[in-house]
C-alpha cells in the first residue's frame, strides 16, 4: 500500500471537487484501504518509505530487477518483445532494403529511430540491456522532476505510485517505445504552466518519437496564458527535426508515420474491438482473430469491422476536439468564477485533467489499442498525485486496476487470449470498461473545474 502525505492544517483547505460532488463519496473506499495498509507496514516503515531515501531505494529495487534480466538476455544475443524488431531496424541501418519481412522502421516518428541506433551502437547483443538502461535512466529523470529531487515530501507518494504502476505494467514499460516517451512527458506535466516554453519543446519533441504525447501538448495550449510560446516551441522543434532528417537524407519519410498505418483493421485489444472480441470467442457471424504480419499485429475480423475501422479515425478526431473544446470552456468559466467570486482558476489542474482526458480519448477512441498504450495515462496521474493527493486517488486506483489487468493480457496470457479464451476475455473486456470509466471521470473532472472555480485556489503565474 502506498503512503500517503502527512496531514496539512491550511488555514483555508478547499474541499475536492470530485469527492464532494460525487453521488456516492470514495472516502469509506479508500479509508479501508489506509486500514489494511497500516496492519502491513507499521508506523517506521510508512515514515522511512515517505521519505526521499526511502523512495530511492524503490527505485533501485525495481529497476535493478528489469536491468538484470535485460542482461540474462542480452548476454544471450537475445530481446524481447518489440525490441527484437528495433533491434533488426538498428542492425539494417533502418533501411527497408535491408530488411526481409516486417514492419517498416517508418512507422515510427524519425527521432524514435534515435534511441534504437544508440542501443545498436555496439551491435545487436547488448542491444536490449541498453535499452532497458536508457528507459531506467529517463524513470529516473522523471522522478527526480517529480519529487524535486525528493525534496518535495508532498510529491513523494506520488513517486510511489509512479514506481509501482511501473513494475505492474513490466516489460510494456522497458520493451517499447512508448515507455521511453511516458518519463519524458511527466517531466514536461512537472514543468507545466509555470515554465510553458520548456515544457513545449519536450512534448514536440517526445510527439517526434510517438504521436500520443500531442494530446498533452493541445491540453497546454488550451490553458496557458500565452498559446504563441507553445506554437514557437512546437514550430522551432520541428525546425529542428526537419533539418536533422535533411542530414540524414531522410526528409521524404519524414511524414510516413502518418499514413503507414491507416489501412490496419481493427485490434484485438482495442476498446471498440470488444464486441467482435466475443463474437470471435463465441463462435458467431464467421468473426475470427488474425496476425497481421505486416504491422505484427492481432487482429479481428467479422461482420462490420472494415467499416468500424474506417470510422475510429474520424471519432478520434473528433473526441480530441470534444475534450479540447471543454478544456477552452472550463478555464473560460472558470475566469467568470473568477470575476464574479474572487476566486482563481488552477490552471495546473485544469491542464493536468485536460491531459489526462485528452490521452484518455486517445486510448479509448483508438483502432490499435496495443497494451503499452496504457503507459500514456500515468504521467498526467502522477503529476497529479503530487499536485492534489486527494482529488486524483480516483482515477490513480482505476489505473493501479487496469495495469493489473494489462499484465495479465501481455505477457502472461496473451497467447490464450488469441485463441479465444473467454476468461481472458473477460479480464480485457473489464480493461476496456475501466478505460472507458476512466475517461467519463476524466470529463466530468474537466467539467466541474469549469462549473466552479474554488476562491482559496491561486492561479499559478507563469515564467
Amino acid at each position: 500500500m502506498l503512503p500517503v502525505p502527512a496531514p496539512r492544517h491550511d488555514p483555508a483547505p478547499v474541499l475536492p471537487l470530485s469527492d464532494k460532488d460525487s453521488a456516492i463519496s470514495t472516502d469509506a473506499f479508500f479509508a479501508s484501504l489506509t486500514r489494511i495498509r497500516n496492519v502491513i507496514l507499521p508506523a517506521p516503515v510508512r515514515s522511512w518509505l515517505n521519505t526521499s531515501r526511502g523512495l530511492l531505494t524503490g527505485f533501485i529495487l525495481v529497476h535493478l530487477g528489469f536491468l538484470i534480466f535485460g542482461a540474462l538476455l542480452s548476454l544471450r544475443g537475445e530481446a524481447f518483445s518489440d525490441t527484437f524488431i528495433y533491434r533488426d531496424w538498428a542492425a539494417a541501418g533502418f533501411n527497408e532494403a535491408n530488411l526481409t519481412g516486417g514492419p517498416s522502421p517508418w512507422v515510427y516518428p524519425i527521432l524514435a529511430l534515435i534511441p534504437m541506433a544508440i542501443a545498436g551502437a555496439a551491435g545487436p547483443g547488448p542491444f536490449f540491456f541498453l535499452w532497458v538502461l536508457m528507459t531506467t535512466l529517463l524513470n529516473g529523470w522523471g522522478l527526480a522532476k517529480l519529487t524535486d529531487r525528493g525534496r518535495n515530501r508532498k510529491a513523494i507518494p506520488a513517486g510511489w505510485w509512479w514506481l509501482i504502476f511501473t513494475l505492474l505494467m513490466g516489460w510494456l514499460g522497458f520493451a517499447r517505445v512508448d515507455g521511453l516517451t511516458a518519463p519524458i512527458v511527466l517531466v514536461a506535466l512537472a514543468y507545466g504552466v509555470g515554465r510553458p516554453f520548456i515544457a513545449s519543446v519536450i512534448l514536440a519533441a517526445a510527439t517526434w518519437v510517438k504521436v500520443w504525447p500531442a494530446a498533452v501538448m493541445l491540453a497546454l495550449f488550451a490553458v496557458v496564458k500565452n498559446r504563441l510560446l507553445v506554437v514557437l516551441a512546437g514550430v522551432a522543434t520541428s525546425a529542428v527535426v526537419v533539418a536533422l532528417a535533411a542530414v540524414a537524407g531522410s526528409v521524404p519519410k519524414l511524414l510516413n508515420f502518418l499514413t503507414q498505418q491507416g489501412d490496419r483493421g481493427m485490434q484485438l485489444e482495442a476498446t471498440f474491438t470488444t464486441p467482435w472480441l466475443w463474437l470471435s470467442v463465441l463462435n458467431i457471424g464467421d468473426s475470427r482473430m488474425y496476425m497481421n504480419t505486416d504491422i505484427n499485429s492481432m487482429q479481428v475480423d467479422g461482420p462490420g469491422t472494415a467499416v468500424m475501422s474506417v470510422l475510429m479515425q474520424p471519432l478520434l478526431i473528433l473526441a480530441a476536439l470534444l475534450v479540447a473544446g471543454l478544456t477552452f470552456w472550463a478555464l473560460h468559466n472558470g475566469k467568470l468564477n473568477h470575476d464574479a467570486n474572487g476566486g482563481g482558476v488552477d490552471r495546473t489542474e485544469l491542464l493536468l485533467a485536460g491531459a489526462l482526458t485528452l490521452t484518455t480519448a486517445f486510448v479509448v477512441f483508438n483502432k490499435v489499442g496495443s497494451p503499452q498504450f496504457m503507459v500514456w495515462l500515468a504521467p498526467a496521474v502522477a503529476v497529479g498525485l503530487a499536485h492534489s493527493w486527494r482529488e486524483w486517488r480516483v482515477p490513480a486506483a482505476m489505473l493501479i486496476a487496469i495495469a493489473v489487468a494489462t499484465f495479465f493480457i501481455y505477457p502472461l496470457f496473451y497467447d490464450a487470449l488469441s485463441h479465444n479464451n473467454p476468461l481472458m476475455a473477460g479480464v480485457l473486456t473489464i480493461r476496456n470498461v475501466l478505460l472507458v470509466v476512466l475517461f467519463l471521470w476524466s470529463v466530468r473532472r474537466l467539467y466541474l473545474l469549469g462549473k466552479k472555480a474554488p476562491a482559496s485556489v491561486p492561479a499559478l503565474k507563469e515564467s
